[in-house]
């Protein structure tokens, strides 16, 4: 009988460590679901693993999701302080771009995630490389290395010198899959105010004025400027798109006392603003 029980009891533990494994596994994949690793960037100790959704970065506003991973184990790390500083090399000068802080996506999961928004691509002679610095239980380590930011196929971000003499930096984040539909509208909107200091601008209003330049320049019915809901964040709105085709989405940049601080209506004789972004599906 004390056989017995001992088997039954050793049987019970397997299963409790495979469902124990089992759920490890699956929160990892789970983790990941919907993006895919486009670069690894190592030092002597650790590898960290970079994620987005199109397996790459592009010109504009890009989310990005990263893993540590330790080299001697493999193990991923569940505890760490993150943060990254991304860094544009040109001939001339060197500079930065709009980004956010890195947070934990989940208590218990390995995933930490952020965006950086490239206002300019790399070139045969200029590029951007990104340092990521972080500490695990007091030890603090750090990680650089060159990435690939290529051009944007269509216009996704505005960089420009505002009527208030202040540089502005206006990025479309969503929609990334247009419908023919009424389409969730995400903006981003910063302020350089230093080669290395991009603050989100608060309180502004993106006006939207989408139009079909090749189908006499109509435009679309419920749009919905872009504001803030809370400071800090970035801009909601609402963009009608009628049909499928090329869409240039005119933009004015408003400030909080009603002042146009860059972009034009349009009319008969305005057809495009100075400022826009561009979609085609």
């Amino acid at each position: 009988m004390k056989t017995s029980i001992q088997y039954i009891v050793a049987i019970f533990a397997m299963a409790l460590t495979f469902v124990s494994c089992s759920n490890d596994d699956e929160t990892t994949v789970n983790e990941l679901d919907g993006i895919t690793k486009f670069k690894e960037i190592t030092n002597d100790t650790h590898t960290i693993e970079l994620y987005s959704q199109m397996g790459s970065l592009e010109q504009g506003y890009n989310a990005i999701s990263l893993r540590i991973k330790e080299n001697g184990t493999n193990n991923y790390i569940k505890n760490a302080e993150v943060s990254w500083a991304p860094l544009m090399h040109m001939t001339s000068m060197t500079h930065s771009c709009p980004y956010s802080s890195v947070e934990k996506v989940t208590e218990n999961g390995t995933l930490y995630e952020g965006y950086i928004m490239f206002q300019m691509a790399q070139n045969t002679t200029e590029y951007w490389d990104l340092k990521i610095d972080y500490t695990i239980n007091g030890v603090d380590y750090t990680a650089t290395e060159v990435i690939d930011v290529p051009a944007s196929t269509k216009r996704k971000v505005n960089t420009f010198m505002g009527s208030d003499g202040t540089k502005y930096l206006v990025a479309l984040i969503e929609p990334t899959t247009p419908k023919v539909a009424v389409n969730d509208m995400k903006v981003g909107v910063w302020k350089m105010q230093s080669m290395m200091n991009f603050p989100v601008v608060d309180g502004y209003i993106v006006k939207i004025d989408p139009r079909m330049p090749s189908m006499g320049n109509h435009s679309s019915p419920n749009n919905v400027h872009a504001t803030q809901t809370l400071a800090g964040g970035l801009y909601d709105g609402k963009l009608s798109l009628t049909m499928t085709g090329y869409w240039k989405i005119n933009l004015q940049l408003v400030d909080a006392e009603g002042t146009i601080i860059k972009g034009e209506e349009i009319t008969e004789t305005v057809t495009a603003s100075s400022i826009f972004f561009e979609i085609e599906f």
